[in-house]
């Protein structure tokens, strides 16, 4: 499922307009993202939760000349589904 495919199915379950539900989902995205960048976790009941991990520096290789590379520590965002997600999707 595409962002678009998820306005529309938004839109026709909730009766706003596609735009308007289009605006609603991009500042939920844009709030996620906010708070992850600011270094807090997200909850969603009965969804999952969202946080940041710090990945260390570690030693790569180029997989095409086999040469060392250096890999830089990043933070990253991760996504942990929470047990009514996991059912559901053991379920279907």
């Amino acid at each position: 499922m595409k962002k678009n495919d998820l306005v529309t199915l938004v839109a026709s379950q909730t009766g706003l307009s596609k735009k308007d539900t289009e605006k609603t989902v991009d500042l939920v995205f844009a709030a996620i993202g906010d708070a992850l960048a600011a270094g807090d976790k997200v909850q969603i009941s009965g969804f999952g939760s969202f946080e940041t991990r710090q990945r260390a520096a570690r030693v790569g290789h180029n997989p095409r000349t086999g040469e060392e590379i250096q890999i830089a520590a990043a933070k990253t965002p991760v996504f942990k589904p929470g047990k009514t997600l996991k059912d559901k999707v053991d379920a279907e």
